[in-house]
C-alpha cells in the first residue's frame, strides 16, 4: 500500500492524547467502609470490573476512528508499480512485412491487428510505433490513427534484435520510468534468436499473430536452362509450404499480352518449362493463382539482346587459346600487335589484354591508367624477357612491382574457391588433389592489397587481382607452362571477361545489393533514373567513358519493371522481384525466450498494460471504517452497563 500525502501519517501522534486522557480516567476507586454484607462486596467487583473494559473499548474505538480519518487523509491506494511517482513509455513494433498478408479468423492479420490496436490505446497516451519502413515517435493514437489505418505492406522485414535496439533509442532518460516494448508480429522462422537483456522497469511484450492454415504456393525463381540460335527454354520453380495442389494454372506474359499458360502439380516443389524465341526482347511477367500471400503470386523479369563484351588484346606472342575463349556470341574481340595498336579505341574497350609484351611504352601505361580509371579492366600476361621498369611503371598503379625471374619449375597447385572469379558454380566441389599446372620460370611479385586467384606450392600468387588489373608472374606460352591445357584456364578468362561488363540480369531481388552496367554516353549533369508508371528512382551511379555502373538495394521497393532511362529516352530495361524468404509459413518457437511475456491476443496485453498500471485508491475505505468506528463507540456509550 502506498500514499500519496504520506507526510500526513505524522498526525498519528495525536494518538497519545486519547490514550494519556483515558489513562487518567482509569484511577483506582476510593474503598468506603460499610457492612460486611456478601451481596453488597459482589455489587462492588462486578461495577468496578465493568466499568474498566467499557473504558477499554471505548479507547480502542476512538484509537481506531483516528487512525483510519489520518489514513483516509493521507489517500492510500495501491498498483503493481510505484505508478503514482513513476511515467509510462510504450513503444510499438507492428511488423508489416508481406508474411501477414495471411488469413486469420478475422480476416487479414494486419490488417485486424492494427483495427485492434486503434481501437484498445488510450487517445491520449503518449507512445512510439516503429514499422519496418516508418517510424511515428512521441505520438498519439489519435494523431497517427489515419496512417496505421492505411499501412501496407514491406518488402523489408526488421530482425527482433534490431527492433528492440531501436525501441531503447526512442525512451527517455528518465530514470523509474517505466517502460513498454510490444512487439507484435507472426515471428517467422526466419527471425534470428532474440535474447533481450533488460532492467525490472523494462517489460516486452510479444503478441504472435497466427494465421489460420499454413498454405502457400509461390513462384520461388525462373532462369534460362538452356538457349539455342532458335529458342530459349526459361525453367520456373515453384514452392508449396501447405497440402499438395492439383492442375495449379501458370501463366506467362510479355508485356499485357498472355504468350503462355500451363498447368502444375506441386507437392513441396514442382518445375516448368516455357520455350520463347531467341533474339526477341521479352518484358515478361509469370503469374498464379494464391489466395493466401500474394506478394509472391508474380515474378518479373527481362529477356534481351545482352551488349557484346568488348575485348582487345595487344600481342607479343600467339592469341589463338584467346579467340577460342572469346567466341564473337559473347564477345567482341580486338586482336592486335603493339606496332599497329590504335589508342584511340582502347576507351571503347571493356577488357584490355596485354599478351607476353616485352615492353610497354609510356604512352601504353598512361593510356591503361586513364582506361581503369575509367572502370575498364587489364589482364596482364609477362613475356620472358620484359623491360622490367616499364612494367612496374603500370604495376605500380595498382601497387605491385615484378622482381627478376626465376628459372626453376614450380607447380600451381592452390585454387581459391571464394575468389569472385570461381565462386558462382565454376566447380561443383572443391578439389584438393588435381593434375597440378607447372611452370619453368615465373617472376617474384612484391604486391599489397592483393587477392590471389591461383598460387603456387608455396604460396605464393601465380595469378593475383589488384583493383580492375589481373596479373600473371608467369609468361603462358606452351614453352613456358603446359596452363592452357588446364580447364581452369576456361573459366578463369572467360569470367575476367564477364566482370569488366555486367549488363542487367534476368532480375534483381529487393533488398539486396544488385549491381550492372549499362552502356551509354551522357552529357555533362545527366543521370539515370529507374522508372514506371508514375514512380521514378534515381539510384547510386557512376559514369564512365562508355558505360555507367548502377547500384540499388532497398530501392526501387516495389517489384515490376523499370526502364533505365535518360531523361524521356529509355536505355534498357530491369526486373526486381521480392525476396521469397517469406513465403515459406514456417513461425519459431517463443517458448524458449526469457525474460518476455508471450500473448497471442492484442487486447489482451494491452488491458494487462492498462491492469498493471492502475492505481486502487483506498481512501473511501478508511472514511467507512471510520464511521463504523464511530457507531461502534455510541452503541458502546449507550448499551453497554
Amino acid at each position: 500500500m502506498q500514499f500519496k500525502h504520506p507526510e500526513i501519517l505524522y498526525a498519528l501522534f495525536l494518538l497519545l492524547i486519547p490514550i494519556i486522557v483515558h489513562l487518567f480516567q482509569l484511577r483506582r476507586f476510593k474503598k468506603e467502609s460499610f457492612t460486611n454484607v456478601a451481596f453488597l462486596k459482589e455489587v462492588k467487583q462486578n461495577s468496578r470490573k465493568s466499568s474498566q473494559i467499557k473504558k477499554w473499548l471505548i479507547l480502542c474505538s476512538r484509537l481506531l476512528l483516528l487512525t483510519t480519518l489520518v489514513l483516509a487523509f493521507a489517500q492510500p491506494f495501491i498498483s503493481k508499480y510505484n505508478s503514482f511517482k513513476s511515467e509510462k513509455e510504450t513503444v510499438i513494433y507492428i511488423d508489416n512485412s508481406f508474411s501477414l498478408q495471411a488469413k486469420g479468423s478475422q480476416g487479414e492479420l494486419l490488417k485486424r491487428a492494427v483495427q485492434d490496436l486503434v481501437g484498445n490505446i488510450p487517445e491520449e497516451e503518449n507512445i512510439s510505433v516503429i514499422t519496418n519502413n516508418n517510424l511515428f515517435k512521441n505520438t498519439e493514437i489519435k494523431t497517427i490513427k489515419n496512417d496505421l489505418l492505411q499501412l501496407d505492406y514491406s518488402s523489408n522485414q526488421l530482425s527482433l534484435e534490431s527492433v528492440f535496439l531501436k525501441s531503447k533509442t526512442l525512451f527517455s532518460n528518465k530514470k523509474h520510468t517505466l517502460k513498454n516494448v510490444v512487439l507484435i508480429s507472426d515471428f517467422q522462422q526466419n527471425h534470428t534468436n532474440f535474447n533481450p537483456e533488460i532492467d525490472s522497469l523494462t517489460h516486452i511484450n510479444l503478441v504472435r499473430l497466427q494465421p489460420i492454415n499454413n498454405n502457400n504456393v509461390s513462384i520461388d525463381s525462373a532462369y534460362i536452362s538452356e538457349s539455342t540460335p532458335a529458342n530459349i527454354q526459361l525453367k520456373v520453380i515453384l514452392k508449396n509450404s501447405g497440402r499438395t495442389i492439383e492442375n495449379l494454372p501458370v501463366s506467362l506474359f510479355n508485356g499485357e499480352n498472355l504468350i503462355a499458360k500451363t498447368t502444375v502439380n506441386i507437392n513441396q516443389v514442382a518445375e516448368t518449362n516455357f520455350s520463347l524465341p531467341t533474339n526477341e526482347i521479352i518484358n515478361g511477367k509469370i503469374t498464379i493463382d494464391d489466395v493466401n500471400l500474394r506478394f509472391d503470386n508474380s515474378l518479373f523479369f527481362n529477356i534481351s539482346n545482352k551488349p557484346k563484351v568488348k575485348v582487345l588484346t595487344v600481342n607479343g606472342n600467339n592469341d589463338s587459346y584467346l579467340k577460342r575463349i572469346y567466341t564473337d556470341n559473347e564477345f567482341n574481340l580486338v586482336s592486335t600487335s603493339l606496332p599497329n595498336l590504335n589508342y584511340n579505341i582502347i576507351d571503347q574497350q571493356h577488357l584490355v589484354i596485354l599478351n607476353e609484351l616485352d615492353n610497354i611504352p609510356n604512352a601504353l601505361v598512361s593510356a591503361l591508367n586513364h582506361f581503369t580509371t575509367q572502370g575498364g579492366f587489364i589482364i596482364i600476361i609477362p613475356s620472358e624477357n620484359i623491360n622490367t621498369p616499364s612494367y612496374n611503371l603500370i604495376l605500380s598503379h595498382y601497387n605491385s612491382r615484378l622482381g627478376g625471374l626465376l628459372s626453376s619449375e614450380k607447380r600451381v597447385t592452390t585454387i581459391n574457391y571464394s575468389h569472385p572469379l570461381y565462386k558462382n558454380g565454376v566447380f561443383e566441389k572443391q578439389v584438393s588433389n588435381f593434375q597440378y599446372p607447372k611452370v619453368n620460370s615465373f617472376y617474384e611479385v612484391a604486391t599489397n592489397n592483393f587477392s590471389a586467384a591461383l598460387s603456387f606450392e608455396d604460396g605464393k600468387p601465380f595469378l593475383y587481382q589488384n583493383k580492375n588489373a589481373f596479373v600473371f608472374t608467369s609468361a603462358l606460352n606452351k614453352n613456358n607452362t603446359n596452363f592452357k591445357n588446364w580447364n581452369v584456364i576456361v573459366p578463369t578468362f572467360y569470367n575476367i571477361g564477364k566482370q569488366s561488363f555486367k549488363p542487367p540480369e534476368l532480375y534483381y531481388t529487393i533488398g539486396k545489393d544488385n549491381a550492372f552496367e549499362v552502356e551509354t554516353q551522357l552529357q555533362q549533369d545527366d543521370i539515370l533514373s529507374l522508372v514506371n508508371n508514375g514512380i521514378s528512382v534515381i539510384p547510386r551511379q557512376k559514369y564512365f567513358n562508355n558505360k555507367v555502373a548502377i547500384n540499388t538495394s532497398e530501392t526501387p521497393n516495389i517489384a515490376n519493371i523499370y526502364n533505365v532511362q535518360n531523361k524521356n529516352e529509355t536505355i534498357k530495361s530491369v526486373s526486381y522481384n521480392y525476396d521469397r524468404s517469406e513465403s515459406n509459413l514456417v513461425y519459431q518457437d517463443l517458448s524458449n525466450l526469457e525474460n518476455v511475456t508471450i500473448s497471442n491476443s492484442i487486447v489482451d496485453v494491452f488491458n494487462t498494460l492498462k491492469s498493471d498500471a492502475k492505481v486502487n485508491a483506498l481512501w473511501k475505505w478508511f472514511v467507512i471504517f471510520a464511521l463504523v468506528m464511530l457507531i461502534v463507540e455510541m452503541l458502546i456509550l449507550k448499551y453497554f452497563k
